[in-house]
């Protein structure tokens, strides 16, 4: 990756040689003029601050935190996540040892403070988020109730003297929770309707509702949504759409050269809920529930009433299983009793003001292959109001979604760029044109882990899929691996017993960082894209910074010799 040349629309890329990867390229120490290239293709890329490739190289071999510094072994269990204060000065890390510790982000890092969960009958800790003024760390976990049945919680715990102030439940226990604002957030809980059908509902919680005033609100429903074929909503987050209009880089070159869009998010249609469905045409979700049927159609609830009557007088053809009936009867449940969206949903006058809630689900099989996306409007944001803030009989009422994404594979993690501006997916593939017969069977799943980019101003992919992490477990036992997005970098975990860095700019892998296992959680920090922090089953975290920041700290620290020099000549005097 070297070139003299200034930068240019269409910038000339070199790279290294297939048996030379990137990380030994850039971990190496030889001289510019000394690594071997090849010149492979025009790549329109654009790196805002750039001056020459010359200039690029220096950067990319410069600032990637691939030297490991320190190694963190105060957890004795696997450790499964990390994040970051929004300062940059603590960050949390959650462990099979059911402890979350909070740790102070110092030249050499220690360990702050540290909660063990058993006494509240967690199993172990899985997740955790400061909010925006990190006054408060959500804790979330899994909790072990009567008959050792699983499910979730989610703990708030104070900053300022580490009480814990709160407690939510939080069902499934993969909802993880996440801050709405500064002191509100989600959670979830599910409710079975049939053997495959469901329903989950989303909370918004007051942080401090174990201390506040009984007459105060301290939880609102959010948003009822119901499931199809055994999925249930899992990972939700939350996107601030303010940030939109200053990303921290475009990954669209078109969309870089005008640098003047201002399109609006559409709402796009969910797709078909069944393989025979696909061919054909598709409806938004207003459409499905506001669409009049047109002469000689029936409405849903008479299609509803049509479909028993079928049942009953023997003329379904062919016969249905008990799942599959269990199914159509949902989908014609789901058409008469699922709200529009609001008429300012559309509008882009609050856009500034609201944001997207974001998650997984799926409408084929409990393995979550879709990503939904719900737009919070201002006035959902508080908990104030009436406790569950809704009308009456509005629980006979699902409520729509904005925006679907299919990603015809197993979802495996996902993170937001700072700017919330780019959704990064991790996922497995399934087969290219596999059909899904039984919800409870899957396909199979690759063992690449594909990375794809969405765009979540213009709700579309951006086609720059990276690729090079594996995992190895099936479909049944998959589990979340969390990853991180800078503002130049995106990394991930994977089961290879490595961390992986790309580049957002050029799209290529730059570095792979060593664990002795599996490594479930990457970390950057907020305010230091040159420090990262990488969670591993061997119940480690490792510290990555820089070269170049391991040169600045080793030049601050004196040398031997120069002390030695100073005592001899301090004995002669």
């Amino acid at each position: 990756l070297v070139c003299l040349d200034a930068l240019h629309p269409a910038p000339v890329l070199f790279w290294f040689p297939s048996f030379l990867t990137y990380a030994d390229a850039f971990s190496c120490s030889q001289s510019l003029s000394s690594l071997p290239c090849a010149f492979l293709s025009y790549v329109p890329a654009y790196v805002p601050a750039a001056v020459s490739w010359y200039d690029e190289f220096q950067r990319l071999y410069d600032t990637i935190p691939c030297i490991e510094v320190q190694a963190l072994k105060e957890h004795n269990d696997q450790v499964l996540h990390l994040s970051f204060s929004h300062s940059g000065c603590l960050f949390a890390s959650c462990s099979k040892d059911c402890t979350v510790k909070i740790w102070s982000n110092e030249l050499d890092i220690s360990l702050q403070h540290s909660s063990n969960m058993r006494p509240y009958n967690w199993s172990y800790t899985q997740f955790s988020q400061f909010n925006s003024d990190d006054s408060l760390l959500l804790v979330s976990g899994v909790f072990v109730g009567p008959h050792n049945s699983s499910s979730g919680e989610i703990a708030v715990i104070s900053m300022e003297n580490f009480t814990l102030l709160s407690r939510v439940r939080n069902k499934p226990y993969d909802v993880f929770g996440c801050w709405l604002n500064e002191t509100n957030l989600i959670s979830g809980n599910l409710h079975r309707i049939g053997r495959i059908t469901s329903c989950s509902v989303l909370w918004l919680n007051n942080a401090f509702q174990g201390i506040e005033s009984e007459n105060v609100n301290v939880v609102k429903r959010l948003f009822k949504i119901q499931n199809l074929n055994a999925s249930t909503i899992r990972t939700v987050m939350v996107a601030d759409c303010s940030r939109y209009d200053s990303p921290d880089l475009l990954l669209d070159y078109e969309e870089q050269l005008a640098a003047s869009s201002t399109s609006t998010c559409p709402v796009f249609d969910l797709g078909s809920d069944s393989e025979e469905e696909e061919s054909k045409p598709k409806q938004t979700p207003e459409s499905a529930v506001q669409e009049l049927p047109d002469d000689g159609a029936v409405p849903a609830e008479d299609e509803l009433q049509q479909f028993f009557d079928d049942i009953m007088g023997g003329c379904v053809r062919p016969a249905m299983t008990e799942a599959e009936l269990e199914n159509k009867v949902a989908e014609l449940f789901i058409r008469n009793r699922t709200k529009p969206p609001e008429v300012n949903l559309l509008s882009t006058d609050s856009n500034s003001k609201t944001k997207y809630l974001i998650f997984t689900t799926g409408c084929l099989t409990y393995s979550p292959h879709q990503i939904g996306i719900k737009r919070i409007l201002p006035h959902q944001m508080t908990t104030a109001g009436p406790v569950l803030g809704e009308e009456r009989r509005s629980d006979e009422f699902f409520d729509s979604l904005d925006h679907v994404i299919d990603i015809h594979g197993h979802i495996i993690g996902m993170g937001l760029s700072p700017d919330h501006r780019y959704l990064y997916v991790n996922s497995r593939a399934w087969p290219r044109d596999c059909v899904i017969s039984d919800p409870m069977q899957p396909p199979p799943i690759a063992e690449e882990i594909d990375l794809h980019v969405f765009d979540l101003k213009t709700m579309k992919e951006v086609k720059r899929a990276l690729r090079a992490h594996r995992a190895y477990t099936p479909n049944e036992e998959c589990f979340f691996i969390f990853l991180d997005v800078s503002r130049d970098f995106v990394a991930s975990g994977a089961e290879d017993r490595h961390g992986y860095i790309w580049d957002r700019h050029y799209n290529i892998c730059l570095a792979k960082l060593q664990h002795d296992n599996v490594v479930n959680s990457v970390a950057f920090s907020p305010v230091e894209q040159e420090l990262l922090l990488t969670a591993s089953d061997d119940a480690t975290i490792k510290v990555w910074r820089s070269p170049r920041t391991v040169r600045i700290q080793q030049a601050r620290k004196p040398r031997p010799r120069k002390l030695l020099f100073s005592w001899l000549m301090n004995q002669k005097s």
